[in-house]
């Protein structure tokens, strides 16, 4: 992400039709984010499916419908609160569905949308599941920094966040 004729070290002066190149340590930390973004998912599956036989996905599905409790949630809300399309919901739902994890039916309110509920092979599957998955995330994020590092992690991820949300990327 340099250019040849600009390293990064030298910044336009406030012409929006130049690129601001990153420097050589931006251009770092921008490929241990991307890495560590590409690989953490990956790290999540591995985990997940070695130990529980279960996805990452399937996973945050199980953990979104468990934390409802007994009440059913909506295929449209579970979407929503995933921050996924549709339709890789409804594909994970099926699949689901099919071994015996969760239960869907017409919505109670209003009959147009989808009930998930989890079944007692789901529940069992969450209760399996959550320990090696917690253990995974404390071991691997938060043991290798020190409270400041976290709280500084924390700050920084929030921020990045907001600025995508803010240019409508997010």
């Amino acid at each position: 992400m340099t250019s040849r004729e600009n390293t990064g070290s030298e910044q336009p002066a406030g012409d929006p039709g130049q690129t601001r190149w990153l420097s050589l340590d931006e251009q770092a930390l921008w490929l241990e984010l991307r890495e560590f973004a590409k690989g953490l998912p990956r790290a999540i599956d591995r985990q997940l499916s070695g130990d529980s036989d279960v996805s990452g996905g399937e996973y945050a599905i199980l953990a979104v419908v468990s934390e409802a409790g007994a009440d059913a949630v909506r295929s449209g809300d579970l979407a929503a609160k995933l921050g996924w399309e549709r339709s890789r919901v409804s594909h994970l739902l099926r699949r689901m569905e099919a071994r015996g994890l969760i239960h869907r039916c017409a919505a109670s309110s209003d009959g147009r949308g989808q009930d998930i509920a989890l079944t007692d092979a789901g529940w069992e599957k969450i209760h399996s599941a959550a320990p090696g998955h917690v253990t995974m995330v404390r071991e691997t994020i938060f043991d290798p920094l020190t409270p400041e590092q976290q709280a500084q992690l924390h700050d920084a991820l929030t921020s990045i966040r907001a600025a995508a949300e803010e240019r409508g990327l997010w």
